[in-house]
């Protein structure tokens, strides 16, 4: 299994982006983003803090329902 990788809500978020989520409204520091597929999730953007471990795993895991080896090729391409 591979290791969470440190990346920040703002990145997270320019990454799912260029994978066809857009970004469906904002409500505070909270961007909610959806896929055409129908898949949502919500990202904390707090300045350019990292996301917590917890945090970024759930939305990698349950959110968009992909592996983490999966994630770490997203980040890669």
């Amino acid at each position: 299994m591979s290791k969470l990788p440190v990346i920040s809500g703002k990145d997270l978020i320019k990454i799912l982006l260029k994978r066809g989520f857009e970004i469906t409204r904002i409500n505070g520091s909270h961007h909610r983003l959806k896929h055409p597929d129908g898949t949502l999730t919500t990202i904390p953007v707090h300045k350019n803090e990292p996301l917590p471990k917890g945090l970024l795993y759930k939305i990698i895991t349950k959110d968009l329902e992909i592996s983490i080896e999966d994630f770490s090729n997203w980040l890669i391409s």
